[in-house]
């Protein structure tokens, strides 16, 4: 293991790397994610040809948690790339501006979501603190109003309903894919490297959260397609509003009819679940509505 510096911050490489094409094309860099298994480095920094903040991920390297080959992980970046130009614009997603090959590796670069933090920032703040540290930005989203985490969920599902309509599997989908600005209560979607074109097969071992995964992900020959796009659905609902994987009523915080519908897209057998997404945010938006407008009866009537 070695200790690289870039631009003034310390990079922990299993071996020497070429860093030289960062400097001549970034500076003031803010912040590195080094702690990703993906193989992938990123950099917080400023364009220089723009000047403006950028997020740039780079493969090639073999950070520290990384122990796989630097080939696959530029493989995967490309193939990466083709899932943003295929899937961008959208309002909700954090866009790829561009890419560029090094002598060594391949980089993409995205707009900055500004004041925005990862509602899985398993780097500083680990499970348990994850989930008990006042500071954690999943505890603090916890702690918003039901009203503010509907809206966020909404955004999700707006943006996963547009996945599946584009013919994409939400692959590797989980609360690390979830930036929220708390100054605007704005949810963006980010890191959907691993989306594939559906019907497709799982990766084994799967990609993914196991909080999020739908059992079919764990069997090789399964299909994944809109039924596994409907449970991550659900399991997002159990992430922010639920225990994740306990799906006791008891730690739900919305009322009996939304745990109902996202219970059904979590059902073991995809034959259990809805038919697809929209049936599914039909039900769930409808029940949505009832609930905002017995808040304000309640509201009006105190």
């Amino acid at each position: 293991m070695i200790t690289l510096k870039i631009a003034g911050f310390d990079v922990k490489l299993h071996e020497e790397h070429d860093f030289s094409w960062f400097e001549d094309r970034f500076s003031h860099l803010f912040c590195i994610f080094d702690q990703q298994d993906s193989g992938n480095l990123s950099f917080g920094c400023v364009d220089i040809q723009t000047n403006q903040r950028v997020f740039v991920k780079y493969a090639g390297a073999r950070p520290e948690c990384f122990e796989g080959d630097p080939c696959e992980a530029i493989a995967r970046l490309h193939q990466a790339a083709e899932v943003y130009k295929a899937l961008q614009p959208h309002e909700h997603l954090i866009s790829m501006e561009t890419s560029f090959s090094t002598s060594n590796g391949f980089a993409l670069v995205f707009q900055w979501f500004e004041n925005s933090e990862c509602l899985h920032p398993h780097w500083s703040y680990p499970p348990p603190s994850k989930y008990t540290d006042i500071r954690s930005p999943y505890y603090r989203f916890r702690q918003l109003s039901l009203k503010q985490r509907f809206d966020a969920l909404d955004t999700i599902f707006t943006f996963l309903e547009y996945v599946d309509r584009c013919g994409y599997v939400a692959i590797d989908f989980y609360d690390g894919n979830m930036l929220y600005n708390f100054e605007t209560n704005m949810m963006k979607i980010c890191d959907i490297d691993f989306f594939e074109k559906m019907p497709c097969q799982p990766n084994q071992p799967p990609w993914g959260s196991p909080r999020y995964l739908a059992p079919e992900e764990n069997q090789s020959n399964a299909i994944l397609d809109h039924k596994t796009n409907v449970f991550r659905m659900g399991a997002c609902a159990f992430g922010l509003l639920g225990g994740e994987l306990d799906h006791s009523f008891s730690l739900w915080n919305a009322n009996e009819l939304l745990y109902t519908i996202a219970l059904r897209a979590v059902a073991l057998n995809p034959c259990e679940r809805h038919s697809n997404i929209h049936e599914f945010l039909f039900e769930w938006r409808n029940a949505i509505s009832s609930v905002e407008n017995s808040i304000q009866c309640n509201t009006r009537n105190t």
